[in-house]
């Protein structure tokens, strides 16, 4: 083994001694809680660049071509991502508060909800059923990764079309599955799409921060298109976000204000403050100029302050719904990302990638 190897390998031991240390110090429910916050953000970048594959299938357009060749690299790390997810799995009677009494079934709402409506509920939030939706969703991923990549799908508008569809479906019931039931009496129509949202923004700041270091003069154009987009990604997450609070706080109703009550009142609004200006106004103040946007280092520093800003979103959307004293997550949030980085380094060796075939036809020239 070489002297590199030894030193990665040391990192990583101490890392997941850390890990250890910090279950054994503050629980095994918010050392999960924070694996599922950075398992989320992590699969978000590879199905994020893939949602941005497959609208530039759609699409065409050269602004695309700049970006494909990391996007599906990216994508390609959906089924390594996918075996990361079993700790939560093995650890759900844990994290999710449902799960520990399921044998009670509809006695779970018992005071909460009106009789007519916990049928459903009980019987989707049970284990079985939720391992069972849960490697369905992830072996779907997987394998429109896969197709993405062989040469009769990879820039067919009518595959793209299709696994969008599936996408947004599957992606809106996953968030309702991890994210929105670690408090199940909670609920929003627009999380789903929200979740859609952040994860094709965070795919293409990826795909940006990797295809802005090799741009060349000639690139102004591509760039500019692809602060575009990242403007228009923002700003439709602004919309999402304002609107699913303002119609939530407006209406008042305790199961659904609720979500927001712990956040404002759990020692969280730092963390939404400083979303509101990483993940909303630096990133739009920069990219109304033409000039930012088609500058390789200034785009891809915007990307990259997006992508610290996913994080932080990932962490807001599911610490503040498992217990645990706000200040342990300041230190056992990165401590945790840390070791998930790690893991998913492992889990996906340097230059792993499906095999990409190149498509042929003109779908991703014009303009």
């Amino acid at each position: 083994m070489t002297t590199a190897g030894m030193a990665r390998g040391a990192v990583v031991l101490a890392l997941l001694l850390g890990a250890g240390l910090a279950a054994a110090w503050t629980g095994q429910t918010q050392v999960l809680g924070a694996w599922l916050a950075a398992w989320w953000f992590a699969l978000g970048l590879s199905l994020g660049a893939l949602v941005n594959v497959w609208v530039h299938s759609l699409t065409g357009g050269r602004w695309g071509e700049a970006i494909r060749p990391d996007a599906l690299r990216l994508g390609a790390a959906v089924w390594p991502l996918a075996v990361l997810f079993v700790p939560v799995l093995a650890g759900m009677n844990a994290l999710y508060p449902w799960a520990s009494d399921a044998a009670r079934g509809s006695a779970r709402w018992a005071g909460e909800l009106a009789s007519h409506s916990t049928g459903f509920k009980s019987l989707w939030l049970t284990p079985w059923c939720f391992v069972l939706r849960g490697v369905m969703y992830l072996a779907l991923w997987s394998l429109l990764a896969r197709l993405t990549m062989l040469p009769a799908c990879t820039r067919s508008p009518r595959f793209a079309a299709v696994a969008l569809i599936v996408y947004g479906v599957s992606v809106s019931l996953a968030a309702v599955d991890w994210l929105m039931s670690l408090m199940p009496l909670w609920y929003s129509s627009v999380f789903g799409l929200l979740a859609a949202c952040s994860q094709a923004m965070s795919g293409l700041a990826a795909a940006v921060v990797l295809c802005a270091r090799r741009a060349g003069a000639g690139e102004a154009q591509r760039l500019g298109d692809l602060g575009n987009l990242l403007l228009m990604y923002l700003m439709t997450w602004a919309y999402l976000s304002f609107t699913q609070y303002l119609i939530i706080w407006g209406a008042n109703l305790p199961h659904e204000i609720s979500w927001y009550v712990v956040r404002r009142d759990g020692g969280w609004l730092p963390l939404a403050w400083a979303l509101a200006v990483l993940q909303f106004a630096l990133p739009l103040v920069v990219l109304l100029f033409r000039r930012a946007k088609r500058a390789p280092r200034v785009l891809a520093g915007v990307a990259g302050v997006l992508l610290l800003a996913q994080l932080l979103a990932a962490w807001w959307l599911v610490l503040p719904s498992v217990p645990a004293a706000p200040l342990a997550w300041w230190w056992l949030a990165p401590v945790v990302a840390l070791v998930f980085a790690a893991a998913a380094r492992t889990a996906v060796p340097r230059g792993w990638a499906m095999p990409v075939a190149r498509g042929t036809g003109s779908g991703g020239q014009h303009d």
